[in-house]
């Protein structure tokens, strides 16, 4: 590892605070989940047929071999598809995506600009000169700390953010330009500047060889703008392979605000005044954006205020009239506005609002005004083409899914709200003029994983610890595994002592549908043509250099094997391994001479000794969830002979274990954690070496702080079952790839298991 990747993944711990907003919608709890297909039994698997239009739809990328032209016009653009027009002399390559106009300045948003960012995944961003900063798309890499490199310059989209909705968040963002911008992609920029116009052009590879890409070998995706001086802009694509990205032009947008409707509230007689709704206020902000305000009885909460942490406010929106071939799930959505403290340890925390739902707008945040907290955004997709919706509201008191003051259903008609999305094929010279205008290309939309657990757990009962999917159809996500979410059920008494003030414990069953056993799953399918449902790497897969990717460990793994051949479905024991994990871990805290220390959140901290007692396959293995193994060389370095990166697959360390149940504090060896880590140099092996401060550490000091794993280690859960799930859309059967290779995953993560917790656990996979 070194210096730079490290330093990346150390603050990249930090950014999961930004990310939370992101997170949350998949943790929000107000609303149960509910079955979204058919369920059968298919051996030893489970099949899940979606019901019609359970994802919603898929727009796929059409604009291949074609140019389109955006004529500024008016206070908008005119945009029309013309035949393909490319201009092969791409000028000189560009390593900064800092690049300053010589010979003239484009005209965009109302101002003329002489400086731009080119950004590596597709886009420019306009600015005024300074020195661009890296835009990050805050990204934990297989959930594992990493930084996006293919995020650089341009605009950038949060980790877990759907194309889908992504689009609509860049609305209001910086001044830019997307040519084709899709999250992680990484390659070549070009740059030439004429005297009446600028070309840039990209030559990008999709992802490629790691966990989480969908191909072992790179791809073509060359495509190109060009600004003219007359204010014209120009996207061709001389050959794309990737399917899903965002396309358009994104001027800045203001306007007046017009009153829509108001509609007034009911609450119960103890509500406090900051929760009790007179009133909720609908307006529209220049034709493009939702307002929603909340007039309470009482001063809202500002932030910082310690009441404010667990309290909610939301609004609900759906189609008075579905749109043809629309499902009631896909013509709905809910905004939340939802008070947290982070971080949430056992110190005092500030606390902040948190608004989250789809459309709402990214630097818009939560607005707080005396008597009145108010969010904005645009309305999703499905909705935008309704002429009339239904609108309800309610808030709900600290750690509560009761409602505490409601607003009754009402039907409105959407009067001056339009819609910048727009199928780019389909348009002409006449088409427009438009103030923005985009096209999101995407796969089938995100499931809610209450839904996914409520369809297998109404069918076949509560009988599932975890619950794994995959499908033959891709979902709109840039990364090809899963995060994991779950209410932490367990077999037996419920599980307390995984982090301080009861974070870990039980939670939200019900909304999953289970009556007390399921703990943890999968929240979307994983895709059968990703690399990491595959047995192995095929053999002319390149051999990466990078330790992250599993082909750089080829010769190392063949040797573990008599037959000459790496273990099998690796790729996929690291993510499903790592992601049950997430039950127990990672989210302890250690109390030392009473000050209390965080050991990660959500993955070990890449300082902490996590070594892993029965290995999956290598000698030495740090925890499946972060950390590392370190030597401590007793001169104040410590070198580093196992990362905090999860490839390839690696066990559960003595912390893991303990949280598990698996094993008693006795059993747990004195660790450390290493910090203020400073890189140094490598050893004649390969191993970093680090300068650092060393804390040494106890499970008693773990106890301390979050008190004693409960049930002990006698009375623990040590059986566990997993509900292999295959997901198909509507009308569909799975293709025969799509069987064998999650009979294969299922069979492995049985052995899997097994192994790494030292056979004092068994799993089966039995639906």
């Amino acid at each position: 590892m070194t210096k730079s990747k490290l330093s990346a993944h150390v603050l990249l711990i930090l950014c999961l605070l930004l990310l939370a907003p992101a997170l949350l919608r998949s943790q929000d709890r107000e609303q149960a989940g509910k079955s979204i297909g058919k369920v059968s039994v298919l051996g030893k698997l489970i099949l899940v047929e979606l019901n019609p239009g359970a994802l919603g739809s898929e727009n796929l990328f059409n604009l291949d071999h074609s140019t389109l032209r955006f004529t500024p016009e008016q206070d908008g653009y005119r945009v029309e598809r013309l035949p393909l027009v490319w201009d092969a002399d791409f000028g000189p390559k560009i390593s900064s995506p800092d690049v300053a106009l010589h010979n003239f300045s484009f005209p965009f948003s109302g101002k003329d600009w002489s400086n731009i960012s080119v950004g590596l995944t597709g886009s420019i961003r306009f600015t005024t000169g300074a020195a661009t900063q890296t835009n990050r798309g805050g990204g934990f890499r297989g959930g594992i700390y990493q930084s996006y490199r293919g995020e650089e310059g341009g605009v950038s989209l949060g980790r877990f953010t759907p194309l889908a909705e992504g689009a609509s968040d860049l609305v209001n963002g910086a001044p830019a330009i997307c040519v084709f911008f899709k999250p992680r992609m990484t390659g070549d920029r070009y740059v030439k500047e004429l005297g009446d116009r600028v070309v840039v052009t990209w030559d990008l590879t999709e992802p490629y060889g790691n966990i989480q890409d969908f191909t072992w070998s790179p791809t073509v995706n060359r495509f190109q703008l060009v600004l003219f001086k007359s204010g014209v802009i120009q996207m061709s694509y001389q050959q794309v392979v990737a399917k899903d990205a965002i396309v358009g032009v994104y001027p800045t947008v203001s306007g007046s605000e017009t009153p829509l409707a108001t509609f007034p509230g009911s609450s119960q007689p103890s509500t406090p005044e900051y929760l009790d709704i007179d009133n909720v206020q609908l307006s529209v902000v220049a034709n493009l954006f939702m307002k929603v305000t909340f007039q309470l009885h009482g001063p809202a909460l500002k932030e910082g205020d310690p009441q404010l942490s667990g309290i909610g406010y939301q609004v609900s929106f759906s189609a008075a009239h579905q749109k043809p071939g629309n499902s009631a799930s896909t013509a709905s959505a809910e905004w939340t506005i939802r008070g947290f403290a982070f971080p949430r340890g056992p110190n005092p925390a500030i606390s902040h609002y948190f608004a989250f739902g789809p459309g709402l707008s990214r630097g818009r945040s939560v607005q707080v005004d005396g008597n009145t907290i108010s969010i904005e955004g645009m309305l999703p997709p499905e909705l935008r083409g309704v002429r009339h919706i239904t609108v309800s509201a309610k808030s709900f008191a600290r750690d509560s899914d009761v409602p505490v003051s409601t607003v009754a259903e009402h039907t409105i008609s959407l009067k001056g709200l339009n819609d910048p999305e727009v199928h780019l094929a389909s348009l002409t010279a006449k088409s427009g003029p438009f103030p923005v205008v985009y096209e999101a290309f995407h796969y089938y939309n995100l499931p809610d994983p209450r839904d996914l657990s409520c369809t297998v757990i109404q069918a076949l009962g509560d009988r599932f610890d975890f619950l794994a999917y995959y499908s033959d159809f891709r979902v709109d996500n840039q990364e090809a595994g899963t995060p994991s979410d779950g209410p932490r059920g367990s077999v037996g008494a419920p599980v307390t002592g995984l982090a301080p003030n009861g974070r870990g414990n039980a939670r939200d069953l019900a909304s999953y549908c289970s009556k007390g056993r399921f703990q943890w799953g999968f929240i979307q399918p994983i895709y059968s043509g990703a690399i990491q449902m595959q047995q192995y790497p095929p053999p002319n897969a390149p051999v990466m250099q990078s330790p992250d990717d599993i082909t750089h460990y080829d010769q190392q793994l063949k040797e573990i094997n008599l037959d000459g051949r790496i273990p099998p479905y690796m790729y996929a024991m690291s993510q499903i391994g790592h992601e049950m994990d997430h039950r127990w871990a990672a989210f302890s805290w250690a109390k030392v001479d009473g000050k209390m220390i965080s050991l990660g959140d959500p993955h070990w901290d890449p300082g902490l000794e996590v070594r892993v007692p029965f290995p999956y396959m290598r000698p030495t293995e740090a925890s499946a969830m972060g950390g590392g193994v370190w030597q401590d060389n007793h001169d104040g370095t410590f070198t580093q002979l196992d990362d905090n990166y999860y490839v390839p697959a690696t066990g559960y360390s003595y912390l893991d274990l303990y949280l598990m149940g698996l094993i008693s504090p006795a059993e747990v060896p004195d660790f450390f954690l290493l910090q203020n880590l400073h890189y140094v140099r490598q050893d004649d092996n390969g191993h970093a070496i680090f300068k650092a401060d060393r804390l040494p550490l106890t499970i008693q000091d773990v106890i301390a702080a979050d008190g004693p794993r409960e049930p002990d280690v006698d009375h623990s859960q040590r059986h566990f079952n997993t509900g292999m799930v295959i997901m198909v859309q509507h009308g569909s059967k799975p293709s025969q790839r799509l069987i064998e290779e999650t009979n294969g995953i299922r069979l492995q993560w049985m052995q899997y298991f097994s192994i790494v917790t030292g056979r004092r656990a068994t799993m089966t996979a039995n639906p």
